[in-house]
């Protein structure tokens, strides 16, 4: 079996879009929330009260995306109304190493970007 690998450099490359998809705020925080939860699932309203900011609608549409993308797994229990469960699966889980590294980075280095962003920051000189 051959390996497929992506080229960010070429235009016509997937990998452009794919980046575009898991690198939003809300696909981080999805995937932290259901890492610590797993093998374990979350509800939907759950999700929601975790991430704070996110509307029910770009929470859906975040979702929705990942699961087509395969990145999660969702089960819906047949109640009135309707209880939706989410969980990563193992492609969805192995994106937590490097999402939890570019937050922890964000985390540290905001102020600076921050200060910079504000011109109050020294900036490199380059």
């Amino acid at each position: 079996m051959t390996t497929r690998r992506g080229d960010l450099f070429d235009p016509a490359c997937p990998t452009r879009r794919l980046l575009d998809r898991i690198g939003t705020k809300w696909v981080s925080m999805v995937v932290k929330v259901l890492a610590e939860a797993h093998p374990g699932e979350v509800r939907f309203a759950e999700l929601q009260r975790r991430m704070s900011g996110v509307s029910q609608k770009m929470l859906s549409v975040t979702l929705r995306n990942m699961a087509r993308d395969g990145l999660i797994a969702r089960r819906v229990e047949p109640t009135v109304p309707p209880r939706v469960h989410y969980r990563l699966t193992d492609l969805g889980l192995s994106l937590e190493v490097p999402l939890s590294a570019l937050r922890a980075w964000a985390e540290e280095h905001m102020a600076e970007i921050d200060d910079e962003v504000s011109g109050r920051g020294g900036g490199s000189g380059r």
